[in-house]
């Protein structure tokens, strides 16, 4: 007999403040463990992917935040050497700003720290979403050029 898996729907948060983005360093005992992270999770029943973004953001970080628009999206499939961990994900990326505030670790048993980094001085190692979309060769928009693609 053959079991159906399908792929979940992951939203990770590009949460951007000047020309930096933040980040968290994963705590996971499913998959990714120790490695960063945008903010964001699963998609909820029902829920918007722009709604999902805004909700996990200030979840995971206490950080409201203003919706730039929608983003780039990756297919993930984490062959991880351990079966049960193998996972396969398709990531929709939202673009978003946070103009004050700290990110607060509201969920220390995901998340170990966050922190500001500039584009290219991201840190290693990084969650497998965040390297597709290193190598597709995707950056984000300046931060004077994005408009408001939230409707």
């Amino acid at each position: 007999m053959t079991t159906s898996r399908l792929p979940r729907i992951g939203v990770g948060v590009i949460v951007q403040r000047g020309d930096r983005v933040l980040l968290g360093k994963r705590r996971s005992t499913s998959h990714g463990d120790g490695v960063w992270q945008f903010p964001g999770g699963h998609l909820e029943w029902g829920e918007s992917v722009l709604a999902c973004a805004q909700r996990e953001v200030l979840e995971e970080t206490g950080l409201a935040v203003r919706i730039i628009g929608q983003g780039p999206y990756t297919n993930d499939v984490f062959a991880a050497a351990e079966p049960a961990a193998e996972k396969h994900y398709v990531t929709l990326f939202v673009l978003a700003e946070s103009e004050a505030g700290e990110p607060q670790r509201l969920e220390p048993d995901k998340c170990d720290a966050w922190a500001w980094f500039a584009w290219d001085a991201l840190p290693s190692p990084l969650f497998l979403p965040i390297v597709h979309l290193l190598e597709g060769g995707w950056t984000p928009p300046p931060p004077s050029t994005q408009s408001n693609g939230a409707t």
